[in-house]
């Protein structure tokens, strides 16, 4: 089962867009590789209506979707007509899901990434979800139950806090959003801390010595991880 740090696990499949070589044919681009329990239930429906109405979103952010369930193509491409065809959810409707949907029948794959978790279902893949970034390393995994659909919000904010983290070389708190006060570096020597705690270090607050926070509007960060 991978962890966060480690490489993606290469794998070769077929999908909805063709053939595919991960994370090879990705690097260059953050990925969301997502897995989902089965085609023609009613929560994965409402989820790929979302990623699809939001994948322009995730581009602009130079981050691409791969979905996944242990389906065959031709279930993928039949449920994916239907989605554009015939539902509609939250005022989305005549939705086209472009991304790569891959087929994974052997399990191969799930089984690869830790999708198949007996606890909850050994046939079905539980919602993993999977931030790669364009070196191919896994940087965040998250993971759902059957019954919950995800937080499309938390996604799109997980990978701009990446991005944010790496470009501007600071930690994001709780809840952060851009915008918000980023956190830098804690001070590696008590030379720093004691300039910090008496505001020697111009635009940053300090809570603590090793608690220091400091401002980066939205435009900063936008124009930095906006394609």
């Amino acid at each position: 089962m991978p962890r966060i740090g480690d490489p993606a696990p290469a794998f070769e499949a077929i999908t909805t867009q063709g053939p595919i070589k991960f994370p090879e044919d990705f690097y260059g681009s953050w990925v969301i590789l997502f897995s989902h329990p089965a085609d023609f239930t009613p929560v994965c429906t409402s989820e790929f209506i979302t990623f699809a109405s939001l994948e322009s979103e995730f581009a602009s952010l130079n981050c691409k979707l791969v979905g996944l369930s242990v389906d065959g193509l031709y279930s993928h491409i039949a449920w994916l007509r239907t989605i554009k065809e015939k539902i509609e959810f939250k005022g989305m409707k005549n939705v086209e899901v472009k991304f790569p949907l891959i087929e994974d029948i052997t399990m191969k794959v799930a089984h690869k990434y830790g999708m198949i978790q007996p606890g909850e279902s050994s046939t079905k893949a539980v919602r993993a979800v999977f931030v790669i970034d364009p070196s191919g390393k896994i940087r965040t995994i998250i993971y759902y139950p059957l019954s919950l659909g995800r937080n499309f919000d938390e996604l799109k904010r997980v990978v701009m806090a990446l991005q944010t983290a790496d470009m501007f070389n600071v930690a994001t708190p709780a809840d952060w959003k851009p915008g918000d006060d980023v956190i830098v570096p804690t001070a590696g020597s008590c030379g720093v801390a004691k300039d910090r705690m008496e505001g020697k270090e111009s635009n940053i607050t300090c809570h603590d010595w090793f608690f220091c926070t400091k401002p980066l509007t939205k435009d900063e960060v936008m124009k930095k991880i906006q394609k």
